[in-house]
């Protein structure tokens, strides 16, 4: 995509799972996304800064760059919703937290021409989540783990021409009870959705980008979720009363385009730098 492209609109984008902070973000694959669109609505539907596995030894200019260029739409005054997700639920704490049209929440519902939009990031309804805490951060380490070792097998397999591999997808698609956790979560997430009269469902949490009817006696449901931008680089776009799955492609970009700035970054608004710098300051970060 040529730097000087005009950006595409989008009436509302939903990011989550970028997992900043670990070894498996793609930050800068992202930051050419949000440079490459110009959304009305933008929903951070969860897990954006990745708390339970943060360390000061890591954090990447790119993945701060990420966090700037957010913070550049905020002080431009576009709608940005943080929802909460278990991976920085340190952030529940400041739940209906407003500055400007900059909000957290747990959760957000929005009109999208006539239909009623539920969106939320989904762990509350992760059993692991619930009873086994413990045993989902130390999963989440694993996962880390097996991404990197994933990134050492495609860097091999594309030195012999070969395509890229997802091990821990294939790992989801073999393992039964893998299965048959996304086919619960979708289930209850959209039993509740139909109970509710929402027209749309929106998730994120189980890194499985999709977009699928659901339909019981009581009614129907339109389920979706962003994925991620650990595995799948996927986002959710609506325009024109359309929801869509973006899946990210090098080809689309310049292998320099992530290095400039958008000319907001530099003249970010100091209240914006003022609520950040609150969230992170256990961290001792400097924006």
């Amino acid at each position: 995509m040529d730097s000087h492209k005009k950006k595409k609109n989008v009436e509302v984008v939903v990011i989550s799972d970028v997992h900043l902070g670990t070894y498996g973000c793609h930050a800068k694959e992202l930051l050419s996304y949000l440079k490459s669109i110009n959304p009305t609505v933008v929903i951070l539907n969860g897990d954006i800064i990745d708390i339970w596995q943060f360390s000061k030894r890591y954090w990447p200019k790119s993945h701060m760059k990420v966090l700037k260029y957010l913070m550049g739409w905020i002080s431009e005054g576009k709608e940005v919703h943080y929802i909460t997700g278990n991976h920085d639920e340190m952030f529940r704490k400041f739940v209906d937290f407003n500055m400007g049209k900059f909000t957290i929440k747990n959760k957000v519902v929005l009109e999208l021409d006539g239909k009623k939009a539920w969106f939320f990031h989904g762990d509350v309804f992760d059993v692991t989540m619930k009873h086994s805490k413990w045993l989902a951060k130390l999963g989440a380490v694993g996962y880390d783990s097996l991404i990197l070792i994933n990134r050492g097998v495609n860097n091999i397999s594309h030195f012999f021409g070969k395509e890229k591999i997802s091990l821990s997808k294939k790992i989801k698609d073999s393992v039964k009870s893998a299965v048959k956790f996304i086919n619960n979560f979708e289930e209850t997430v959209t039993t509740i959705a139909i109970d509710n009269k929402f027209d749309y469902v929106v998730c994120g949490h189980i890194h499985q980008p999709i977009i699928k009817d659901f339909a019981s006696n009581n009614g129907s449901v339109t389920y979706l979720n962003s994925g991620d931008w650990v595995e799948n680089l996927t986002a959710l776009e609506y325009n024109n009363k359309k929801w869509s799955i973006y899946r990210y492609e090098d080809f689309h970009y310049k292998k320099d385009e992530t290095e400039d700035y958008f000319v907001a970054v530099d003249s970010i608004d100091q209240t914006a730098k003022e609520l950040f710098g609150q969230l992170l300051a256990d961290f001792n970060f400097k924006l």
